[in-house]
């Protein structure tokens, strides 16, 4: 049916959409994975323990290096309490100045000695916190690429963990059609696995220079997944929202463009006429056109297969039809 609506232009963009944040987690220590605690689909929040790695070795590291610090903190207050002793001497005259400058390197000497245990023990504890895996932020596991039991090094894969609440389509669009895309507009999708429902995101990123060899350029819409209901790898389709007027529309599927002129086929007095039309701005996301002249709104029109009837044949429509388009 003829009928008015909004009609939107712009330039298309598809493509696979991914998780807007994506953390790929590596190993940062040597040793044999000891338990898997999450699974891909598992939900997680920020720092959830997702696997664990013997730690027996580096908690070895750890302990002597919290050693050194206590031996270093005694010699560090024995050396600060010489050197205050020494400083009272040389004072009253009772030591001389080359015992007190012995007292100062010593005390200087030890402060650097705890210095350093310090940052040993710093990086051991490092080691140690580093064979417990954690969920850098909340979302959802995507992958595992490791087992129980398994040795790792430091690098080796282990996790992926994606933040769901917004998702993102990298796509390009041709630099002639750069004019029509702002920061900001507002794009519409049709997803793989929601053939009924429409996405809404916005562009957050144009690149700025076009690819030299394919005159492309590249953007990025971001799109808010609202209940979760997207998943990363889901193939997208959609158009950017450049300009919008109300019209009056007809499917394309009405549209017969075989000849020199667009024609449609429209019931009326319960025959099929043949009616040339004018045609204005198309519209990929609604698979709509606008009607300039030639039919009205209400207008019944045929569509698909049921434009090759021939005019003058006599048709009566049933509510269960699909030959025509209400």
């Amino acid at each position: 049916m003829a009928d008015v609506a909004m009609i939107s232009t712009g330039p298309a963009l598809s493509g696979a959409l991914a998780a807007e944040r994506t953390a790929a987690i590596r190993a940062e220590v040597n040793g044999q994975v000891m338990a898997i605690l999450r699974e891909p689909g598992d939900r997680v929040v920020a720092g959830e323990t997702l696997a664990r790695i013997d730690d027996r070795a580096i908690a070895d590291a750890w302990l002597s290096a919290r050693s050194g610090v206590t031996q270093g903190e005694l010699a560090a207050d024995i050396a600060k309490r010489e050197l205050e002793r020494a400083t009272r001497l040389n004072a009253a005259g009772a030591i001389a100045e080359r015992d007190l400058e012995n007292a100062r390197r010593a005390n200087l000497a030890a402060q650097a000695q705890l210095e350093d245990a310090k940052a040993r023990l710093a990086q051991a504890q490092k080691q140690k916190d580093a064979t417990v895996v954690k969920a850098p932020y909340a979302g959802l596991v995507a992958e595992r690429t490791v087992n129980a039991g398994d040795v790792v090094a430091p690098g080796a894969p282990l996790f992926t963990v994606i933040d769901p609440a917004t998702m993102r389509l990298d796509a390009s669009i041709p630099a002639s059609q750069l004019g029509a895309v702002r920061l900001g507009a507002p794009v519409n999708f049709t997803v793989t696995g929601y053939p009924d429902r429409r996405f809404k995101g916005t562009i957050t990123h144009i690149a700025p220079s076009a690819d030299a060899t394919t005159r492309q350029v590249r953007v990025i819409a971001r799109i808010p997944n609202t209940g979760s209901g997207l998943v990363a790898g889901l193939f997208a389709e959609g158009r950017v929202s450049s300009t919008a007027h109300e019209a009056l529309t007809v499917p394309f599927t009405a549209v017969d463009q075989r000849g020199i002129r667009p024609m449609v086929s429209r019931l009326k007095g319960g025959k099929v006429e043949r009616v040339e039309v004018t045609l204005g701005v198309r519209d990929d996301a609604t698979e709509r056109v606008e009607v300039t002249a030639g039919v009205a709104r209400g207008d019944t029109l045929l569509v698909g297969a049921a434009l090759g009837i021939t005019a003058g044949t006599p048709l009566k429509v049933s509510k269960t039809s699909d030959t025509t388009k209400r």
